[in-house]
């Protein structure tokens, strides 16, 4: 009998027969790409960073060795100026305040009260210019009293004189003793002295009455009223009247270390020196003048010596106790070789800049700076005159780096077809035309 082999029912899962749902479908495709752009940017990174190593050492090596490329053969834009040669004045700069050339307080001579002013406060005036007026009419009646004082007194001399007279008579002829002759003498001597006494006191009383008119001594400016009309005023205050400034001229005050001090008085030997007043940031010279004279001692707390400038001041930029900054011209250094200070540069083996060769090219010079004056350089030795040295740029350059050098507003001719040749004529012009 044949028996029937029937296979076991299939079990199927519902969750298995389902299909997959769209979204998670779009997520695999998501991280699909993004582990795909994670691969590619770490490739990107590693070439790039391979490459600029590669770049870095063959540029290194491209000055020595003189390896082709496109970066090692272009010209590096740099600002150059001429060599000149000019002269240069020598200043040494100091700290300078200005002070009035004179400056007086006028004070009263006489006491009494104030009755005129005239003047106003900030008026230009001239020396024996009346100010203010002090009741003179006390001062007239003393000056009566002395002249009726003299009047008395100059006829009891006359009446002496008279019996002097007779008095020589008789003792002529032995009528009186010569003691009371000379006793006459001596009235007469005492009424003389009376008289000059008189004589002195009329003097004072009419100067008294010149003193009540009061008059400016000097040529200047006067400040701020210090008394009013209708005031008293004495001999003994201490306040005084008034204060005049003479502002022309106007002195300047400024110290110099003790050092310079040998080499200023060196060369006021030859003719007094000029000072120039600056403003506080040296942007703008306020006035010219000259140097009067030295301070005759050294200041040992700071180790300074003073001096003095005068200024003609006649437009009135400079006023009292403005701070100015001096500057004293000690000589004029003839036919110094000079260079704009920013060409200077300092390194571990000194002081150089770069001069540009005649291919283009520059080296590393150096240098002897003897001063600087200003925006330019004066050197000892080390550039000659005309020689083109680098202004700006120096940070990337190299000694025998190929530059295209560049005046003030001159357009870079660098990465043009021959462009270190237009570079070469129009830096050689601009050098011969300076």
């Amino acid at each position: 009998m044949r028996q029937e082999l029937t296979s076991p029912p299939e079990v199927t899962d519902p969750e298995l027969e389902t299909p997959p749902s769209q979204g998670s479908s779009r997520k695999t495709v998501i991280w699909v790409v993004i582990i795909f752009i994670l691969i590619a940017a770490g490739v990107w990174g590693l070439r790039a960073l391979s490459n600029s190593r590669a770049a870095g050492q063959s540029q290194g090596k491209g000055g020595r060795s003189g390896a082709a490329g496109v970066d090692a053969n272009r010209a590096v834009p740099v600002s150059v100026a001429a060599a000149e040669v000019r002269d240069i004045p020598v200043y040494l700069e100091g700290l300078g305040n200005v002070q009035a050339y004179y400056t007086v307080t006028v004070h009263s001579r006489v006491d009494g009260q104030l009755m005129q002013v005239n003047f106003r406060e900030g008026q230009q005036v001239r020396k024996g210019e009346e100010l203010a007026l002090i009741d003179p009419r006390p001062y007239d009646v003393q000056l009566a009293q002395a002249e009726a004082t003299k009047f008395k007194d100059q006829a009891n001399l006359e009446n002496a004189q008279r019996d002097l007279q007779r008095y020589a008579d008789l003792y002529k002829q032995g009528v009186i003793a010569q003691q009371q002759y000379n006793t006459q003498q001596s009235v007469v001597a005492q009424q003389e002295g009376l008289v000059r006494a008189d004589d002195a006191q009329i003097n004072n009383a009419k100067l008294n009455l010149v003193y009540c008119h009061i008059k400016s001594p000097i040529d200047g400016r006067i400040g701020l009223r210090l008394v009013d009309p209708g005031n008293m005023v004495h001999a003994s205050d201490q306040n005084g009247l008034l204060v005049i400034t003479q502002l022309q001229p106007i002195a300047v005050l400024f110290t110099l270390p003790e050092d310079n001090l040998p080499m200023v008085m060196q060369h006021m030997k030859s003719g007094r020196l000029e000072v120039q007043a600056w403003n506080r940031d040296d942007s703008q010279q306020i006035a010219t003048g000259q140097l009067e004279t030295i301070d005759n001692q050294i200041d040992p707390n700071t180790g300074t010596v003073r001096l003095k400038g005068v200024f003609d001041n006649r437009d009135s930029a400079l006023y009292p106790n403005q701070f100015v900054n001096a500057r004293l011209q000690v000589y004029t250094r003839k036919n110094a070789t000079v260079v704009p200070a920013a060409a200077v540069q300092h390194g571990s083996q000194g002081t150089y800049s770069y001069v540009v060769k005649q291919d283009t090219t520059v080296e590393s010079r150096p240098i002897k700076v003897a001063l600087t004056e200003g925006t330019v350089a004066v050197l000892d030795g080390g550039v000659n005159p005309g020689e083109q040295v680098v202004t700006d740029g120096q940070e990337k350059l190299q000694p025998g780096s190929k530059v295209d050098p560049q005046g003030p507003g001159q357009p870079s001719n660098a990465g043009g077809p021959g462009a270190g040749h237009t570079g070469r004529q129009s830096g050689a012009g601009r050098g011969s035309g300076k």
